[in-house]
């Protein structure tokens, strides 16, 4: 019965999830107001015709949210915000097997996990699809009266959106499986064949993980405005996934060691996950001003369009927020070395982290739907919490049946001899 409890958890999540956006009052908004919802709205004047003719989604947008759309993109938002964190999980294994790394032996089963998150994301994302109507507005555009879509129709299209969108998620799926079942194979013999077989799995798969995450990131989010083109919107994602994910792996170390992982986690690697933390701090920042930067130097209207929706309203205020909030206050915070082994700063900090990686998808995501400004509904809590805590019982359990960490991996014994190469500020504070 424990193995199908957590499956239970999300036919609950999507029934009640049903309940809320087909019940009466939804059918009611949506019978009140069927003009609105499928008519864009007229220019208020000469002047607003044309970028209402270039940019649907303002016409679009001025239109009062159904009930159903502030569920799909508040479901959509904490959905983007969950398969961060299991990518990152997928990405740091790729890393490790394809460097053939020592420090990371500790925390590895702990990425596997996390990493293997997306298999319950793979069934989460049908709630998405069945909603896709209601999110992606292109699926009900022309393409010959859109010069924009037409010339991405190849890929956006409803039968490459779900084929595509299926494949991708199987493929991580699968990728995350294997790479922990070679690792649970060689706790039980030893042998070195199975560290072979992952490495020859990460050498091809970190290619297919960066094209297939770009893609993916394509359709889930930039599509949302299709006319924005950006080349580097799939490594913004990452780099706010790897950010935010390192906090989470951190916190779990630093928890975990307490407990059951004690033997094999010392300040060393503690201080190490840390520092990935901070150079992610920089890394995130560096991609984010360099889309913007590079947008604002060409000032090519089918790019600059999707900045000036964010700079409307209290949009402004928001990215002002993921300036200082995703930037310099963890950067200041975290730049003295001592302060990565302290947990009375680092925990806040994880939370924080959460928080703005949260708000970077709703800054990404919601302008679409709230032109004028943020809206926090009752949906949104509800998403977040309820896919959070689907994961958090996944990952829980994999974590209660599996090794806690790769028992008999070749870098072991350098993974627990890390913490023997001493520096200034290794020493663990607690409080």
């Amino acid at each position: 019965m424990n193995v199908f409890r957590p499956f239970l958890r999300l036919a609950a999540l999507m029934a009640f999830g049903a309940a809320l956006v087909f019940g009466p009052a939804a059918v009611a908004a949506d019978h009140a107001e069927p003009a609105a919802a499928a008519a864009p709205a007229a220019p208020a004047d000469a002047h607003a015709a044309p970028a209402a003719a270039a940019h649907g989604h303002e016409a679009a947008a001025t239109a009062e949210p159904t009930i159903l759309q502030r569920f799909a993109y508040s479901y959509l938002t904490a959905f983007m915000f969950c398969l961060s964190i299991a990518m990152a999980g997928l990405i740091f294994v790729i890393l490790h097997h394809l460097f053939d790394a020592g420090w990371s032996v500790s925390v590895l089963r702990i990425a596997e996990h996390l990493a293997c998150l997306t298999r319950p994301l793979f069934l989460a994302l049908i709630p998405l699809l069945l909603l896709q109507g209601e999110i992606w507005r292109w699926l009900h555009v022309n393409p010959a009266t859109d010069h924009a879509l037409d010339v991405k129709k190849v890929l956006f299209n409803r039968i490459t959106f779900n084929v595509v969108l299926a494949f991708v998620f199987g493929l991580w799926a699968w990728m995350a499986t294997t790479f922990r079942k070679y690792s649970l194979a060689q706790d039980k013999d030893g042998s070195a064949i199975w560290t072979r077989k992952s490495r020859v799995l990460a050498a091809w798969g970190i290619y297919a993980f960066a094209f297939s995450l770009t893609l993916a990131v394509i359709m889930l989010m930039m599509s949302l405005q299709w006319q924005f083109f950006s080349t580097i919107y799939g490594v913004y994602y990452f780099a706010g996934s790897f950010w935010v994910t390192l906090a989470t792996i951190y916190g779990l170390i630093r928890w975990l060691s307490t407990r059951e992982m004690k033997p094999v986690i010392f300040p060393r690697q503690i201080h190490d996950i840390g520092v990935l933390f901070f150079a992610f701090t920089v890394f995130y920042a560096y991609i984010g001003f360099s889309q913007y930067f590079l947008i604002w130097n060409a000032a090519i209207p089918e790019e600059t369009f999707w900045y000036v929706d964010r700079e409307r309203g209290s949009w402004w205020a928001v990215g002002l927020t993921l300036l200082f909030g995703h930037f310099f206050l963890p950067f200041l915070v975290l730049l003295r070395i001592d302060t990565k082994m302290s947990l009375a700063v680092m925990a806040p900090m994880i939370l924080w982290a959460w928080v703005m990686h949260y708000l970077d998808m709703t800054f990404n995501i919601m302008p679409v739907l709230y032109p004028k400004g943020l809206t926090i509904t009752f949906f949104d809590p509800l998403c977040w919490f309820g896919l959070v805590a689907l994961l958090a019982s996944f990952f829980w359990r994999d974590y209660l049946k599996f090794p806690k960490w790769p028992q008999k991996h070749p870098r072991l014994k350098e993974a627990v001899t890390h913490h023997e190469v001493t520096g200034a500020g290794y020493a663990v504070e607690d409080t």
